[in-house]
């Protein structure tokens, strides 16, 4: 352990990595599994999915006490802000991948299928028309309609936009200690991003009841479902870290120069709005 000011925090041995990893193959497997119909896929899934939550309560709950009873001084801190920005930035190439995949897809891979060699086109994928969104050659996934922009998702965007502000606000009244303020913005924000996620269930059910827009539906279905279901994950990660913040908050935990693990989830949540905005634009308008 360090001293109170000086010397550095040297974190003890604990089972919580191993857990994670655990957790996280087993949602792997089952996700992987339950998409392709095995019956166990499903438990697998959401054993992996209660591992993973456990594993994040148990070892957030171990840096939160650690934190509480003083062992952490400002090199520790310091090293925390670097970590988090670390994190964020493999969040980045994260989704820069999928949106190269998206990228790649409609700008090179499309218009290559549509401008084939005449007598290779009608042979291999006879009809196939070289335009956006599509399901591939020979019309694989059977014929979706898109979801529009101007429905649900920019009504998410004005959420995720407002959810913005109130963070903001709430960190300003973090860090003039008015501890009222600073709860009530952190509950506006929470319910804000789980206003959104309730949103993007209801989008899901029309896409697959209504408008045949699936997992299935070619390489528009798998690029859609890929960026926002991943941003999803990341919203409810982050609808969590900000409710665990706002409970924190309720007890007391935070005072304006000592409230990194605020400013950590404020950042992260400021990533999952921005590539929410890159979403609107690139999935949904264009």
């Amino acid at each position: 352990m360090s001293e109170a000011h000086g010397g550095y925090y040297v974190p003890h041995g604990t089972y919580w990595p191993i857990v994670g990893s655990i957790g996280l193959t087993t949602l792997l497997v089952g996700v992987a599994n339950f998409l392709n119909g095995w019956n166990a896929g499903e438990a697998l899934m959401v054993a992996g999915f209660a591992i993973v939550l456990f594993m994040m309560f148990g070892w957030f709950g171990t840096v939160i006490r650690e934190s509480e009873s003083g062992m952490y001084d400002d090199q520790v801190d310091r090293s925390f802000r670097w970590g988090m920005g670390w994190f964020i930035f493999s969040e980045v190439m994260f989704f820069a991948a999928f949106f190269g995949a998206l990228f790649y897809a409609r700008i090179y891979s499309v218009p290559w299928l549509g401008g084939a060699d005449p007598g290779t086109n009608e042979f291999l994928w006879n009809g196939f028309e070289a335009v956006w969104p599509t399901n591939g050659p020979g019309d694989v996934g059977g014929k979706f309609e898109t979801i529009g922009a101007w429905g649900i998702p920019a009504i998410n965007t004005l959420l995720l936009l407002s959810s913005c502000v109130t963070v903001t606000f709430a960190h300003w009244a973090l860090k003039k200690n008015q501890r009222t303020p600073l709860v009530l913005w952190l509950l506006a924000t929470v319910v804000l991003g789980f206003t959104f996620l309730g949103l993007q269930i209801m989008e899901y059910m029309h896409a697959y009841h209504e408008l045949n827009l699936t997992l299935g539906s070619g390489i528009y279905g798998s690029t859609f479902f890929m960026l926002t279901g991943f941003h999803g994950f990341h919203v409810t990660v982050g609808a969590i870290m900000l409710t665990v913040i706002m409970l924190r908050s309720m007890k007391g935990h935070f005072t304006p120069d000592h409230h990194f693990a605020f400013e950590g989830v404020a950042w992260y949540w400021h990533f999952v709005d921005v590539v929410w905005l890159g979403l609107f634009i690139f999935v949904y308008i264009l």
